[in-house]
């Protein structure tokens, strides 16, 4: 199992205390967010709990100010890094459990597997080979790892 380092602790421990409020993405946000995306993605993200829609717009925000000459391919893949989180069917708590245990049970592992599954659900979506590789953990290395630096600065 891999442990968590200490600039992931920071992460997850502000990734944590946020997904705690129940509190939607304005109607501004929700705007924004039809703008970037296509129906099928739309209808996915529509589908993730709230505090990962949130986070996804501040993720997708802060690629877009640290890098402007973002497609709209780099947003949508930022608006749904974390899509493939659905499929595990774990709340914020099991969430924690799973990263602290690792890969130890079949829910665990999808959880783990977020990326490749977020990727498999971005394809079914209709999204673009862009889109999908990022969401997967791939793409061309100046996209992927900007939109990794907007993900772990929250």
């Amino acid at each position: 199992m891999t442990e968590p380092n200490r600039s992931s602790l920071g992460h997850l421990a502000r990734r944590f205390a946020t997904s705690l409020s129940r509190r939607p993405p304005s109607a501004d946000d929700d705007a924004w967010v039809g703008s970037q995306l296509g129906a099928g993605e739309l209808a996915l993200w529509a589908s993730m709990p709230v505090a990962d829609r949130r986070h996804s717009i501040e993720v997708a925000r802060r690629l877009v100010a640290s890098r402007p000459s973002a497609v709209r391919d780099e947003v949508a893949a930022a608006l749904l890094h974390d899509v493939g989180k659905v499929r595990s069917g774990l709340g914020t708590f099991g969430r924690v459990v799973a990263t602290v245990a690792g890969p130890r049970t079949r829910r665990f592992r999808l959880y783990h597997d977020h990326e490749a599954m977020g990727a498999e659900l971005a394809a079914a979506a209709g999204s673009s080979a862009l889109t999908i590789a990022l969401i997967g953990g791939g793409g061309p290395p100046d996209a992927a790892s900007a939109l990794q630096a907007a993900d772990d600065s929250i």
